[in-house]
């Protein structure tokens, strides 16, 4: 039974790359697999688009077949796929379909954590979901999520630190606001108001600066508030770097 399903697995996901366009950018290796998915996945972290989210997470199928050697990375993304569904289904008041989603997303992120190819953007990606979606999950669940965020932001930052300051504005303000935020709701008081502060020096005159000085004047604000996801999560970026790489 076990060979039979996994055939017919690999026909699935044979059939939909069938379907795509020779041209499909899934097929380009100058893309990365964070480039070919990210777009459709916020899609529905951020907009509830539940048809291309659906399309991202065939393609992270698709793509762990095609690129093995970004397994890593690919697992962290279904991870959140699975965290983002279980979301859904507590909304919903679907608890058995919140337990099998929320546990899915738990075993993958470790599956990931253990995967010793294509994983340097696993902190990345599973800090970033877990801080999204932690206060809508239950109560009982929240701790549990927003420490997980807290320690894979730590983790990324010893390795972005150094360069912090010359980072992309998006890249420095969700790495300083991801510290921020997993620190202020893990009870780091103090420390999330270091976090601010690099925030008011090195985001000036950015999206992130408006929240982060609503923080600092207010810091019960905090608790209610979120300095995440307020830059360049716009549609179109993978259509426009397909048409600048094919133009060269």
């Amino acid at each position: 039974m076990y060979a039979i399903k996994k055939i017919l697995l690999v026909i699935a996901i044979v059939g939909v790359a069938a379907a795509q366009s020779p041209k499909s950018p899934l097929a380009d290796s100058r893309f990365t697999v964070h480039t070919l998915v990210r777009e459709d996945i916020f899609a529905g972290f951020l907009s509830d688009d539940m048809d291309r989210f659906a399309r991202g997470e065939k393609n992270i199928e698709l793509l762990l077949v095609q690129r093995p050697d970004q397994k890593g990375n690919l697992l962290a993304w279904k991870g959140g796929a699975s965290l983002y569904r279980a979301v859904r289904a507590h909304e919903a008041n679907r608890p058995d379909e919140f337990q099998k989603y929320y546990r899915q997303a738990l075993d993958v992120f470790e599956e990931a954590r253990k995967t010793t190819s294509g994983n340097d953007g696993i902190a990345a990606v599973t800090g970033g979901t877990f801080a999204i979606f932690a206060d809508r999950l239950p109560k009982e669940y929240r701790a549990a999520a927003w420490s997980a965020a807290y320690e894979n932001y730590q983790e990324l930052y010893k390795l972005q630190a150094p360069i912090i300051d010359r980072l992309p504005v998006h890249l420095r303000g969700e790495v300083l606001a991801g510290l921020a935020q997993s620190a202020q709701r893990t009870g780091r008081t103090e420390e999330a108001a270091q976090h601010v502060d690099k925030i008011l020096a090195v985001l000036r005159d950015t999206p992130y600066e408006p929240m982060a000085r609503k923080w600092k004047a207010n810091p019960e604000a905090a608790a209610t508030t979120s300095l995440m996801c307020m830059s360049c999560h716009d549609a179109g970026r993978l259509a426009a770097r397909v048409t600048s790489l094919n133009g060269k």
